[in-house]
């Protein structure tokens, strides 16, 4: 009767403590071994892959750009049809000139956009090698660039475990951009390339060839295409540390020091034109981007460590070269694009310059240089000048002390009349040939 009280026993465990601590040690050192191999240490893939793949991804985002743009455009199409109100009356004096079309400006520029052969832009090419040596030149005499760097590189969005970040090396390179192959094709007011419509596997126009011409010649500015190719070397080494705030802060650093080098850039440049709207007050706009079918090599070389050193990680590179090439997809890759407001194109006294003393009229001040910086206090205009003597002559007598005023102003500026002429009763037509009098007395 008592064995059959009796609690079973329980079996005993085929491995100790001690063993599965090392079994445990051991599968998290594999893990670890594991990841370093194969995440930070494994080979990256060629440049070729890289580049392709990255094309292929731009290349599809700018198609459902597209695609979303043509259906946007069609809505508001016809929201803007319903909301149209009456036209302001405007001024008869400005005669309004006839429609300007692309087809007009083309045909009135002998550009065809069929047989027109690329331009090579040699002369363009010096005018952009002259302005880049100008600046390396003013670089090298003083710190404004390297100033510059370090402040934005330690602005107020630096993480806290990241310590202050050394500019160590800046190479801005020893050649120059080479612009060819510049071509001129329409575009709608999106930016988008008419001719490419049917390719890209957007809907256009159908109807024959006078069809696709016609709907080509309908888009409302030209934009100017560009190759451009660029093999350089231009670097910005910087090194800082990476910092353990916990359980306390500075519980440990790490040294890291990191070069970045350009090595080759290639692409398509697109630039065209936004005209003002005086309604909206806003100014002429120049705007330019890059195709997305450019190449941006870089070089990059890390430094992690400060006995034991750890050179050139994959892994690094990688998320660095990524995060580069993200940052300038979202600023200036299509159909992302830069804008620059264009000043007046109308000539003004104030942006004169030359060698002279005076302008050619004699208008400057003496002892006013149009090629020195006091050049910049003469008048803008000649209003302004006839202003100043109209408000001198209006503190004079009245009409009656009219012959006192200063004659020399433009506003009572007249012509003198000789003794002889009056005693003769003969009087020059202005604007009369030399030697050609009136006799009034006959």
């Amino acid at each position: 009767m008592a064995t059959d009280y009796m609690c079973p026993t329980k079996p005993e465990p085929t491995l100790s403590f001690t063993q599965g601590l090392i079994v445990g040690q051991l599968s998290v050192i594999l893990l670890l071994a594991a990841f370093i191999k194969f995440f930070i240490f494994g080979d990256p893939p060629s440049p070729e892959v890289t580049a392709s793949i990255r094309a292929t991804e731009r290349r599809s985002r700018t198609l459902a750009h597209r695609q979303s743009l043509l259906t946007l455009r069609t809505q508001n199409a016809r929201q803007t049809q319903t909301q149209l109100g009456p036209n302001k009356k405007k001024s008869s004096v400005l005669r309004n000139p006839p429609t300007l079309t692309i087809g007009s400006i083309l045909h009135k520029t002998y550009y065809n956009v069929d047989s027109h052969q690329p331009e090579s832009l040699d002369w363009f090419n010096v005018l952009v090698a002259q302005t880049i040596a100008q600046f390396r030149s003013d670089a090298q005499h003083d710190d404004a660039i390297l100033n510059s760097l370090t402040n934005a590189l330690n602005g107020t969005s630096r993480p806290d475990f990241l310590d202050e970040i050394k500019v160590t090396e800046l190479t801005l390179g020893e050649d120059f951009p080479i612009f060819s192959n510049c071509r001129i094709i329409p575009v709608d007011e999106d930016g988008l390339s008419l001719d490419n419509r049917n390719g890209s596997g957007i809907p256009g126009g159908q109807g024959g060839a006078a069809g696709a011409r016609a709907k080509l010649l309908e888009g409302t500015r030209l934009q100017a295409r560009m190759d451009v190719d660029l093999s350089d070397m231009i670097t910005l080494a910087i090194e800082t540390k990476l910092l353990l705030n916990y359980p306390k802060r500075l519980t440990a650093m790490l040294p890291v020091a990191l070069a970045v080098s350009v090595v080759r850039f290639s692409g398509t440049l697109s630039i065209s034109f936004i005209p003002s709207n005086p309604s909206q007050s806003t100014p002429t706009m120049m705007t330019f981007s890059f195709l997305d079918d450019y190449r941006l090599d870089f070089s990059i070389r890390s430094l992690v460590g400060s006995r034991s050193r750890l050179h050139n990680v994959p892994k690094i590179a990688q998320l660095v070269e990524a995060r580069l090439h993200r940052w300038f997809d979202e600023r200036a890759v299509e159909p992302r694009f830069q804008e620059i407001a264009l000043p007046s194109m109308w000539p003004r006294m104030k942006n004169t310059r030359g060698t002279g003393d005076e302008g050619l009229d004699g208008l400057a001040p003496p002892g006013v240089g149009m090629g020195t910086g006091k050049g910049r206090e003469a008048p803008n205009s000649l209003y302004e000048e006839t202003s100043q003597g109209s408000q001198a002559e209006s503190s004079a007598a009245g009409a009656s002390a009219r012959p006192e005023l200063n004659y020399d102003a433009l506003r009572y500026r007249r012509t003198r009349v000789r003794e002889d002429d009056v005693r003769t009763g003969s009087f020059s037509m202005p604007g009369s040939l030399p030697d050609m009098d009136l006799n009034l007395q006959s």
